[in-house]
Parts: structure tokens; sequence; C-alpha cells
């Protein structure tokens, strides 16, 4: 199997996917960029905002982090607020995996406050499928969006993982974002490898991750069945048979 998601991330899909019985190569297909983190101490934050652990892990070691630990913080999902608690925070209140319920569980949270007290610091990736921060304010909510990473895309397959398509080694690529996605079908394309990496099964995570890889021209696309690693290992269990133990 490859598995196209960035480090660290890749590792742990890496150990629970050989501890099922599959062979696993690593092409991670985005770079994780930490940015600078301002510590804005004049600015009274009632909350933090989190749509991803990336956000956590790219000002865990900068000044003004340990300032948020007492806050409450609102994660998208329950990866998320695993790494929240893991990093400090005690207050984690945990959306159900996307952005439009985590809208809800802040709104929901307040109710008989008044929005307008404080700000809410929601700390983002550079790219994002949707302006929560907008939708926020439009709900009567103070928030400032800070970008604290960014995700690059990688412009080749190492060698090892081109051999292995040239080979017909690998059975299945595993897609966990449109933008890992998109980046692997450059990347093929850069590489001479498009047509052998598109023949074999699409893994993906969602509908929307699914759409790049038939866009493409992939037409062995298995989505999952919910957006969770469980769910898309049993996507790929559906696509291909699972291994024998």
């Amino acid at each position: 199997m490859l598995v196209t998601r960035p480090q660290p991330d890749n590792d742990a899909t890496a150990a629970a996917l050989r501890a099922k019985g599959y062979d696993v190569l690593l092409a991670p297909m985005l770079r994780f960029e930490p940015l600078p983190f301002p510590d804005d101490q004049d600015t009274i934050t009632t909350g933090v905002i989190v749509t991803s652990a990336n956000a956590l892990r790219a000002i865990e070691h900068q000044p003004g982090f340990a300032r948020l630990l007492k806050l409450p913080l609102f994660a998208v999902g329950k990866h998320t607020a695993r790494a929240a608690r893991d990093a400090g925070f005690q207050d984690v209140v945990v959306a159900d995996g996307d952005a439009a319920r985590l809208r809800l569980k802040v709104s929901d949270s307040v109710r008989g406050k008044k929005k307008t007290e404080g700000t809410l610091l929601y700390l983002a990736g550079a790219d994002l499928s949707r302006d929560l921060a907008g939708e926020l304010r439009e709900d009567g909510f103070n928030v400032v969006m800070q970008t604290t990473y960014r995700m690059a895309p990688v412009p080749t397959l190492p060698v090892s993982v081109c051999d292995a398509f040239a080979a017909h080694r690998i059975e299945a690529v595993l897609h966990y974002s449109r933008r890992s996605a998109r980046a692997f079908i450059d990347a093929t394309r850069e590489s001479g490898i498009e047509i052998s990496a598109l023949a074999i099964p699409q893994c993906c995570l969602s509908e929307t991750v699914s759409e790049v890889v038939r866009e493409a021209g992939a037409t062995q696309v298995t989505v999952a069945r919910t957006p969770d690693e469980p769910a898309l290992f049993e996507a790929l269990d559906r696509a291909i048979g699972a291994p024998a133990r």
C-alpha cells in the first residue's frame, strides 16, 4: 500500500496498516512548515478554535503557547482533541469531524453568554476549505484567525516508490485530503508514472477527496463511508480484499 499522508501522521498510519498485515510504502505529498506565532498579550482571548492538530504542533514550542493552555479549546474532531489534550489543554470541546459541526459546538457553548465578550482565536492552516472564521463572525462572535502553518506540496515521488509502481508492486493508494491527492497526481506526472499510478485502486477519505483522483482519470476509486481512518481502512479492505494473516 502507498500512504501519501504527511509526516508524522503517516508513520502512525503505516504502523496500523502493517498490524493489519499490509506491506506499506510512504510518500508524503505535503510538507509541514510552521509559521511564526505572535504573542498578542493585549487581546482578551476567551477560547481557541482548532481544525487540525498541525495548528497546535506548529506553535507548541513558540512564545505565547503556554498562555493559551488555560483557555477552553474547540476541536474539529477526536484526533485534534487528543492532540490538544496531549499538548496540555484541559477544557476541550469536541465536534464530530467537520467545520459545520464545529461551528454549532462553538455556538452551543456560549448560550446565555454575550458572544462579543472577548475574542476567539482560530489557529488555522494557510489553505482552508471554508471560511469558518467568517461564518462565526456572522453568528456574532469576535474571531481572530492566526495562520500557524502551511503544507507545501512535494513535487516528486521517492525513487523507491517510482520503482515500485514500475514493477507493479503497489496495489492501492490511500488519500487523506484534496491537497495531498492533487500533489500526488502532479508528482506522478512529473515522474512519468501517472498512467500506472492511476490504474490501481485509489482509496479516499471522503467524496470530495475522491473528486481529485476521478478527475485525473482514476476509475477504481473507493470512498470511506465516514471521514475517519478506520473507515478508510475498511474501504481499502473492500477495494482489494483484506490481507491473509
